[in-house]
């Protein structure tokens, strides 16, 4: 999972209980990657300091979960594209889905072939 062997997140592990791959604040249910496209967002930036006290962390672990993704580790882009794979399966992607769209149940074999 970490990218550098030589680098070993304190704050940083993967969650046994979900199916993302990439690494979650420990104990918590807060990925990584949530907290950086806070500190990224275009519209409304946010710094590691706001972001820890919003969420009650410590501030280095707001800053290693920044540096955790800046290392652009392939887990994060392998979760963004199983989403993508379920959301166009199921018909969530569908511009009408939020206006009523129906939402639909995969078989087991067409998780299969998707990969899920």
């Amino acid at each position: 999972m970490n990218p550098n062997p030589a680098t070993t997140w304190k704050f940083l592990a993967p969650n046994p209980k979900s199916s993302y791959k990439q690494l979650f604040l420990n104990g918590r249910h807060i990925r990584a990657r949530d907290l950086y496209g806070m500190y990224m967002s275009a519209e409304e930036p946010m710094t590691p300091t706001q972001i820890a006290a919003d969420y009650d962390l410590p501030l280095a672990a707001v800053e290693e979960a920044i540096a955790y993704c800046q290392t652009d580790p392939p887990e994060i882009k392998e979760d963004f594209e199983r989403e993508e794979r379920i959301m166009e399966a199921t018909g969530m992607n569908d511009p009408n889905y939020k206006y009523g769209g129906k939402y639909r149940a995969l078989s087991p074999q067409e998780r299969a072939r998707l990969g899920l």
